[in-house]
């Protein structure tokens, strides 16, 4: 619990000189209340107001979409640079890591996460199920743990299988499991330094776990 109120003061901290957009609402009484703060407003019609922001919690970026009733929202629109410093906070702040596909491409991302789609990249993906920070294994020996992406060194893949290795020197190996039952495609997605913080998505890095050999958790 300490580790996350540290983590939120210095994202406050940060935020104070990198105003993005803020978001209020009109209350029934007449009053202006404070929606979301130091976020990036994507979307605003009649219909809806969508914005993305990095939440605390879950430590990535994440994408808001809140639909237009009888109260009126107000967006106080930042600058470019405004919005270019709220993604640089958002580096900072969320998982990192340097990825090495099988052809040994390495791409150095920041907010870190995995997500879930349909098999061989068809569709969008898979609402129902959460997106998450930790691999949840089927160990060799039967039995299953979740790694946190925060206790992890670094991972190796290969046919199927992964190698974590833990910060403390603990390695545990065995295939992923899924969170669903549903035929399924894991992704590690995040952003790179060329994001644009314009973009309708939350990331600009996408690749399936089974087009990777090796991720290094920040470094």
């Amino acid at each position: 619990m300490r580790r996350w109120w540290v983590l939120a003061s210095l994202i406050l901290s940060a935020a104070v000189a990198l105003r993005a957009d803020d978001i209020f609402q009109i209350n029934a009484r007449g009053k202006r209340e404070a929606v979301q703060r130091d976020a990036i407003v994507i979307e605003n019609d009649s219909a809806y107001l969508v914005y993305k922001h990095f939440d605390l919690k879950d430590r990535r970026v994440e994408k808001v979409s809140l639909t237009k009733g009888s109260l009126p929202y107000i967006v106080e629109t930042s600058t470019a640079d405004g919005r270019r410093g709220i993604v640089g906070m958002w580096r900072r702040f969320g998982f990192t890591a340097t990825v090495t596909d099988l052809s040994g491409k390495t791409t150095r991302i920041a907010d870190a996460y995995l997500d879930f789609y349909p098999p061989g990249g068809r569709g969008s993906l898979l609402e129902s199920v959460p997106a998450m920070t930790s691999f949840t294994l089927l160990l060799t020996d039967g039995a299953a743990d979740e790694v946190k992406f925060e206790d992890i060194g670094h991972v190796d893949l290969a046919a199927g299988f992964l190698k974590i290795t833990r910060r403390d020197g603990r390695v545990e190996e065995g295939k992923l499991l899924p969170p669903t039952s549903q035929p399924v495609e894991t992704r590690l997605l995040g952003i790179t330094e060329k994001y644009d913080p314009a973009s309708q998505d939350i990331f600009d890095f996408s690749v399936p776990l089974s087009r990777l050999k090796e991720i290094r958790f920040g470094s």
